[in-house]
């Protein structure tokens, strides 16, 4: 039983740790880093989500920081309904995930 307990006690931890380490960034804050250079303009960063699924429609971002990288999250939804979820390094403009919403 003190096995138990103590891996879950591990595992709430790990999990509080983890969810310490990404934030939403606000609308000021996303603007001063693309003033600064620091991201890539958003203007940028959604017309490649969008060349991903070409005629989609973009239904919301948000830029959050995880693990010292800022990260560019885009929800679309394409002509057939389907919606997808990309995250983009908002630095570099690469797609790091894109993948249709379960």
């Amino acid at each position: 039983m003190k096995t138990l307990t103590g891996l879950v006690a591990a595992t709430l931890i790990g999990l509080t740790a983890s969810l310490a380490q990404a934030r939403d960034l606000g609308p000021d804050e996303a603007l001063r880093l693309r003033d600064a250079g620091t991201i890539v303009s958003f203007e940028v960063l959604n017309a490649t989500a969008l060349a991903k699924h070409p005629d989609s429609v973009l239904t919301e971002t948000e830029l959050k920081e995880a693990f010292g990288k800022y990260i560019y999250q885009v929800e679309l939804r394409d002509t057939q309904g389907v919606e997808w979820d990309l995250e983009l390094d908002a630095v570099s403009g690469h797609v790091l995930k894109d993948h249709q919403d379960s």
